[in-house]
């Protein structure tokens, strides 16, 4: 072996080393290429299957060809950190709102700050090792289709529910990447994961808006979490009851998956349950949880949009903004029957005129329970 060929994957092990001691759930390296699932995410924005988020019809262009994104990358390192049990607890989340139904991976303070900055700080370690090369890190925050990059380097497969899927891992996890213009001059064997998904549609048949057109198409202008994160506007009417207490966010696609339960347990059944009447009646049989659930979604209702941003500046909440929080807190207050609610429910509209189409709608429904 020459000299420069032993010092090549010396540094190699090196950097191994380093990824190692960030501690992520599993990472791989990839030479970059075109995404395979390139033409299936076009027929997706061309059915509009993507509502209000025009932005990802303008970063088609980015995501057909990711070296674009870094001058003369080369490789890519992958890689997967668990979102649950929360690593990055949200302080203010709990302070606040304990008591409210919100997505397991938006229970951690915004990983877009400690996630991206893990790959940082590595991406630091790389530069000193390699200050001739350039490192460009990412979440879902640069246009990198990752699901792709991350079946490409073996850390799993795409379920039926359109999340990334590990046998070993289940699938609450995030995926960041680094590409890099330096060439990993032996990387390891990549073995692509079997898809095990098989006969089972637990994901499809358990959406409460029924979201999913086919298996692994989704229609986000149904998902709760695209209606209480991502749009602006308030939900279709028939849409509204099926969102249940989902304040922000929806895992019932993934809590229900068999290969979470394997990971994390019987937990996962209890995650599940979406059943408005269910839990309307134990609100009704527990007056301790109603008034603690009220008092929160009061507070959603009557802070100023300030003092919401204030309060979730760390947290992924901050996505859906102060508007957007208060148009989801009347949604559940409504599915959930909390008449004590009415006076904040009408203030609120009369504060934001875009919500009282809404706050009728919820007002009415809150009469019916």
């Amino acid at each position: 072996m020459s000299p420069l060929r032993s010092q090549d994957l010396t540094l190699a092990h090196q950097m191994e080393a380093r990824i190692k001691a960030f501690g992520f759930t599993s990472f791989a390296w990839l030479p970059l290429k075109a995404p395979p699932t390139l033409d299936q995410y076009r027929s997706w924005l061309e059915n509009d299957y993507h509502g209000e988020m025009k932005y990802l019809e303008d970063h088609l262009e980015l995501k057909s060809h990711p070296g674009k994104l870094l001058p003369g990358a080369l490789f890519a390192l992958v890689v997967t950190q668990d979102y649950y049990p929360a690593p990055q607890p949200c302080p203010d989340l709990k302070e606040h709102l304990p008591h409210q139904r919100i997505a397991l991976y938006a229970q951690n303070s915004d990983y877009h700050h400690w996630f991206l900055q893990q790959l940082k700080d590595l991406a630091q370690d790389f530069s000193e090792l390699l200050p001739k090369e350039d490192f460009l890190c990412a979440t879902d925050s640069k246009p990198i289709l990752e699901r792709d990059l991350a079946v490409q380097a073996g850390l799993g497969w795409v379920g039926k529910n359109t999340c990334l899927i590990h046998p070993q891992q289940g699938s609450l996890f995030f995926i960041g990447e680094i590409l890099t213009t330096w060439a990993h001059p032996s990387p390891p064997e990549i073995k692509a994961v079997h898809d095990f998904c098989g006969t089972c549609n637990r994901c499809i048949e358990a959406c409460p808006t029924q979201a999913f057109q086919a298996p692994r198409e989704l229609d986000a202008r149904k998902c709760i979490s695209y209606l209480t994160i991502e749009s602006k506007v308030s939900p279709p009417e028939s849409l509204r009851p099926l969102m249940g207490d989902w304040l922000f966010g929806c895992d019932i696609c993934q809590t229900v998956c068999p290969w979470n339960e394997k990971v994390f347990g019987p937990e996962m059944k209890r995650l599940s349950a979406s059943d408005p009447v269910e839990l309307r009646k134990t609100l009704l049989e527990n007056s301790t949880l109603r008034q603690k659930k009220i008092k929160e979604l009061s507070w959603i209702l009557s802070a100023s949009g300030k003092a919401l941003s204030r309060a979730f500046a760390q947290s992924p909440l901050s996505r859906a903004a102060g508007r957007g929080l208060k148009r989801n807190a009347m949604i559940v207050a409504a599915n959930l029957g909390l008449f004590e609610l009415k006076e904040e429910i009408e203030k609120t509209a009369h504060k934001y005129p875009p919500l009282q189409e809404l706050s009728q709608w919820c007002l009415e429904r809150i009469k019916i329970h």
